[in-house]
């Protein structure tokens, strides 16, 4: 591929581009995957930096957030220099075009702008060689989140 990716990924800060990042959550997670809805959405979206994808024309193609301080102590043992990677999605079409990995890389530069150290997720079972090829490191037993085996996972920024 050449020449710059027909999307671009940029920090959700208005009502329109959260509910951009909402609504690919609802399709992948609850749509696809089958979440359900009340556990999709939590009390930390509110605090939470979300990061959206867009294609040119607009259409949003995927979604990431971080948590970062008391929001993110339950998921990173307690350590506030860790930051917590959650509700990464890629919509259908998007898949195999590098969303995710940008969606990851600008999660982690917004948890560098806030100085923290690493980056912890909770990663599906099927999407750990993603993460790992991105430098993040398994660690502790699989577990269940929502009907789906999980595990987590570490890379210091």
């Amino acid at each position: 591929m050449t020449g710059t990716p027909a999307y671009t990924v940029r920090v959700a800060e208005d009502l329109a581009d959260r509910e951009a990042c909402f609504a690919v959550r609802k399709e992948v997670f609850v749509g696809e995957q089958g979440v359900p809805e009340d556990l999709e959405y939590d009390e930390h979206d509110a605090g939470a930096v979300h990061l959206l994808a867009v294609r040119e024309d607009g259409a949003a193609l995927g979604t990431g957030r971080l948590l970062y301080g008391e929001a993110a102590a339950a998921r990173t043992g307690g350590d506030l220099s860790v930051g917590s990677l959650g509700r990464l999605a890629v919509t259908r079409e998007a898949r195999g075009l590098g969303v995710g990995v940008a969606l990851v890389r600008a999660v982690e530069e917004a948890a560098r702008a806030r100085g923290l150290t690493a980056v912890d997720l909770h990663a599906q079972a099927q999407a750990l060689g993603f993460y790992e090829r991105l430098g993040y490191t398994a660690y502790g037993p699989e577990d269940l989140e929502a009907g789906i085996a999980h595990r987590s996972m570490r890379r210091p920024l």
